[in-house]
């Protein structure tokens, strides 16, 4: 290692965020600047474990202490090339991933873990500063053509694992713009989308070819792709929303997170948002309901709207502030985890669940009904604790049920799972021969490491069966 006592030596650090009034008047991300000796000195609180149990806890297996010694020994364009060996988009997972390497670094045992998450960013946001991170065409063409379905991470990290391979790569979104989640579900403050921009460049100069607003099963037809291409690959995530079955859901006032989030996308890219359909927080009571990450970034962008008043509701009981016993290292800890957007204000409950709405007479929300719960997995409601709230917006952040079955997944004929994901095979093929599915729409909503993960499997699936074998990692 760099410093085989820097674990001992030194403490954690990461980067500070900007002053709460001062992020919460802007759309730009909310770290400051982590100078260059810092990161460094992190890198050399990596020990010489034996086993690096970090790799285990990151789903695209990233060679963390090998580019952390990289970087202690000033070896950055060494380590920028490590670190995209196994993971196409570090700057996304540097930024938004949750960090389950860190959960399972030997460090983390009896002391705070290393600052990976920090360390990965570093080094990507390095390597485009420099010049270092350059488009990578095939040398040559292997003349079959593959349609990826869906600009999402897992689609983008498969396009360009399938076009270095040299493969025709088209992907088709059926938004304005490409990036899935990435573009239209997390807010600007946790990623910037010039980030996204900059990566969609670097793919059109190695030959990828995107098309846009091109619905499949809508504008063009799902029987046109099977006959156009070798090989078709769904990555169109879990859209699915899951709803909330009570009296009153059918008022004015009620929306799905991802009706209300990827809005204010839009205003920050410059896009006309119609008004008729608008969804603001700006003077509103508010009621989110889902405490996972989300409903966090509801949080953040209702506190930047200038909401009123704003309630967080969750219905697990409230977490412990350290690791539960139930989840010993190296597994992902149940935990209490506090995202920026709980520092900026609103309130968070736990262990509360919405029995009902009411409106006023033009079928506005103006109440929101709730009871006090136990435990899971019955959640029963504890009698004397029933409350009201008054709300004119409340935003349903409680998940995603799987992918959306009407449409393209219809049309294409590929059998679900039980949980109504797609259903493949060990070689991530569905039931249709040459259609193959990955990321959220084949394994449920899940982590954005996960969906790249995904991406990069079905990538090398996909390479094996139109070559018979893959040389890609």
């Amino acid at each position: 290692m760099g410093k085989v006592t820097g674990f001992m030596e030194f403490t954690r650090e990461v980067p500070q965020r900007r002053t709460i009034d001062e992020r919460t008047r802007d759309w730009r991300e909310i770290y400051v600047e982590f100078p260059a000796e810092k990161v460094q000195r992190q890198t050399a609180r990596c020990m010489d474990c034996g086993i690096p149990f970090c790799h285990s806890g990151c789903p695209v297996n990233n060679v963390i202490p090998h580019w952390n010694d990289l970087v202690y020994k000033n070896r950055w364009k060494e380590a920028v090339a490590l670190l995209h060996s196994t993971n196409n988009f570090p700057e996304f997972t540097g930024r938004i991933c949750p960090a389950p390497c860190e959960a399972a670094c030997v460090l983390g045992i009896n002391d705070d873990p290393v600052s990976i998450k920090v360390i990965e960013r570093e080094i990507v946001d390095r390597g485009f500063a420099m010049g270092w991170i350059m488009p990578e065409p095939p040398m040559q063409r292997s003349g079959k053509r593959v349609a990826v379905i869906g600009s999402g991470p897992s689609g983008l990290a498969a396009a360009q694992q399938l076009n270095r391979a040299g493969h025709h790569v088209t992907v088709y979104e059926k938004s304005d713009r490409l990036g899935g989640l990435l573009r239209y579900g997390i807010p600007d403050f946790k990623l910037e989308k010039h980030l996204i921009d900059r990566r969609i460049e670097q793919m059109q100069a190695e030959g990828i070819v995107f098309s846009t607003r091109t619905h499949v099963g809508v504008n063009i037809s799902a029987e046109e792709m099977k006959r156009t291409y070798d090989a078709v690959l769904l990555c169109g995530g879990a859209e699915a929303s899951r709803d909330l079955i009570v009296p009153g859901r059918d008022l004015k006032g009620i929306h799905f997170a991802m009706e209300f989030l990827p809005q204010q996308n839009r205003r920050v890219a410059g896009e006309r948002i119609d008004s008729f359909a608008e969804i603001l927080a700006t003077g509103k009571r508010v009621v989110i309901i889902g405490g996972g990450d989300t409903g966090a970034d509801c949080l953040g962008t209702c506190i930047r709207q200038r909401a009123k008043s704003i309630h967080q509701f969750e219905i697990m009981p409230q977490p412990p502030g350290t690791r539960s016993p139930l989840t010993p290292w190296p597994t992902w800890p149940l935990q209490l985890r506090t995202e920026s957007s709980h520092e900026e204000g609103g309130v968070r409950e736990w262990a509360v669940a919405t029995t009902s709405f009411d409106g006023d007479a033009e079928g506005n929300v103006t109440a929101l009904h709730a009871v006090r719960v136990g435990p899971a997995p019955r959640f029963d409601p504890i009698e004397g604790t029933e409350f009201s709230l008054h709300v004119n917006l409340v935003l349903l952040a409680m998940g995603f049920s799987g992918p959306t079955k009407e449409g393209m997944l219809q049309k294409i004929g590929v059998a679900l799972d039980a949980r109504g994901n797609v259903k493949t095979d060990g070689n991530y093929m569905s039931s249709v021969p040459g259609v193959f599915s990955a990321g959220d729409m084949r394994r449920g909503q899940s982590l954005v490491v996960w969906a790249i993960s995904e991406g990069r499997k079905a990538a090398k699936a996909v390479d094996s069966f139109l070559m018979g074998t893959s040389d890609l990692p």
